[in-house]
């Protein structure tokens, strides 16, 4: 018998940074400061800074201002990111039947979009274009 394992957090990370890379490039040249991480939950703040109280409600989050809002007077602050949540995408991979890859993908994209201020028909878009 051959045992499975979960995916792990470099796992995810290897999958979400492969989407990053489809991105086109005209988005990719303006998120050279967005770091991206995987932690298998959101901390009690940062669920309630959503207003969600199930950590497994929370796939992914970007953490930053998007680029439209950004002025060179800002005071330095932390560089943009995009947290993955793993724990949350394995359970939804496992309830929804789609393929980790294209999951990743698109809450990847999702989270590029928020980077961009993207509407949600923009997000759709960008998706389609990644793959």
């Amino acid at each position: 018998m051959t045992a499975t394992f979960a995916p792990s957090a470099d796992d995810i990370e290897a999958l979400a940074r492969a989407a990053l890379a489809r991105i086109p490039q005209a988005f990719r040249d303006h998120m050279g400061n967005v770091a991206l991480f995987v932690e298998d939950f959101a901390d009690e703040e940062t669920l309630a800074s959503v207003d969600l109280e199930d950590p497994f409600d929370l796939t992914g989050l970007y953490h930053g201002t998007p680029i439209g809002q950004k002025s060179i007077s800002d005071i330095a602050a932390m560089p943009d990111r995009i947290i993955l949540y793993r724990r949350p995408l394995l359970d939804e991979w496992v309830e929804t039947g789609v393929t980790l890859e294209a999951l990743i993908t698109h809450v990847v994209v999702h989270e590029v979009g928020h980077h961009f201020g993207l509407s949600d028909d923009d997000m759709h878009a960008l998706e389609d274009a990644v793959g």
